[in-house]
């Protein structure tokens, strides 16, 4: 009997079970469940794979190179320097053309600083003072240009005085800055992007594989030109939202986006570069700390071998590049796991509308004595096992 027993259970492993049906007669819950079922067909039809694709691989690890190149000259005349000319070689640092570069628009000069003896900036707080004890000597002046030499110069009977310090004298000119490369805003930048999703060995740039020697005499424009990899500076600040002139005295930040999204099933000629921009040094809710600018000294020697410098507080604006993007590619696995998790989601229409058949509606003792079926104990079957 026991071998009989292990037999059959063993046998049992190979049976088929199928589900028990009950058709329901409510045309309510009917309408609800065929509702369910099409806003989830058109989920997984509308969202899943035309919206997201789920029926491709993606790679999102995007490979980038960024060469920048600008062109363009101007020409300043200021009392401290006279008559310059400037061209890329000045105003664009770093020069050699990385994702992230400063154009110059703007300066303050300071020139031929000497180390020696003067009076600290009357703009500088830490630098004022009444008399010599408020100099302490050797200390340094905070926020300042040098050390104390402990001595208190008075300007003005009326005004406290500023410590003497021991530094690169005269110290640097407080005044006004007044846009200086007026015409900055012609100046191009060629950008030239490399990329590459290497899941797919899929690479490619924003140049375009042409002999036309024309090419490159191009100005970007996403309706006319949008191939076009040289962009004019007032372009680009104004696709910002923002006037360059208005960002030339006292600089700004702007963002250059390149953004990839490439759909590998339609071609090789169907990836494109989208370009955005936006400004990064301000925000709706700040405005005191706009601008950009930094300091930077020229050093040289006279005659007599003595060691002079000038110093330049330059504005300008900063240009970041930065580059995203995403490559997607048919493959069997994902376009399974999205099928999948769609009929899988079919179910909930069915325990939703049961729930409303078993506890909801008044008939529904009537409904959960035909889906639940109990057996009766009879000598074949004495266990008393539910039959669902």
């Amino acid at each position: 009997m026991a071998a009989n027993g292990c037999k059959g259970r063993i046998l049992s492993l190979l049976d088929y079970r199928t589900e028990k049906y009950i058709v329901a007669k409510n045309k309510t819950v009917g309408v609800l469940y065929r509702l369910i079922q099409l806003s989830i067909i058109g989920y997984i039809i509308g969202w899943v794979f035309l919206s997201k694709k789920g029926y491709q691989e993606k790679d999102e690890a995007i490979q980038s190179t960024v060469i920048t190149k600008l062109k363009g000259v101007s020409v300043t005349n200021i009392t401290e320097s006279g008559l310059l000319m400037w061209g890329p070689e000045d105003y664009v640092i770093p020069p050699q053309g990385e994702a992230v570069l400063f154009v110059v628009t703007n300066f303050l000069e300071t020139p031929n600083q000497k180390l020696g003896y003067c009076a600290e900036s009357p703009k500088v707080l830490d630098g004022l003072c009444q008399q010599d004890g408020d100099c302490e000597e050797g200390k340094l002046v905070v926020s300042g240009h040098g050390l104390m030499s402990g001595r208190c110069l008075h300007r003005d009977e009326n005004a406290p005085g500023t410590c003497e310090i021991f530094g690169w004298c005269p110290v640097e000119r407080k005044f006004k800055p007044q846009s200086l490369l007026t015409n900055a805003e012609n100046f191009t930048i060629y950008i030239k992007n490399f990329i590459q999703f290497p899941k797919f060995k899929f690479s490619k740039s924003n140049i375009l594989e042409t002999t036309d020697v024309t090419y490159l005499k191009c100005r970007y424009d996403e309706k006319l030109h949008p191939y076009c990899p040289i962009f004019r500076l007032g372009d680009i600040t104004a696709r910002a939202g923002y006037n360059f002139n208005d960002m030339a005295t006292f600089g700004g930040s702007i963002g250059i986006q390149i953004q990839w999204d490439c759909d590998l099933d339609k071609g090789y000629s169907e990836c494109h570069p989208q370009y955005t921009f936006t400004r990064q040094d301000i925000t709706a809710s700040n405005t005191i700390a706009t601008g950009f600018n930094f300091r930077h000294a020229r050093y040289f020697k006279n005659s007599a071998g003595e060691s002079y410098r000038s110093l330049y507080k330059f504005y300008g604006v900063r240009f970041n590049i930065m580059v995203n993007g995403k490559a997607g590619m048919f493959n069997i696995v994902p376009t399974a796991i999205s099928v999948g998790s769609g009929l899988a989601l079919m179910g909930v229409g069915v325990f939703l509308c049961d729930m409303i058949l078993l506890y909801i509606l008044k008939n529904g003792t009537a409904y959960r004595e035909r889906k639940f079926e109990g057996s009766q104990q009879t000598p074949e079957n004495q266990s008393g096992i539910l039959v669902l």
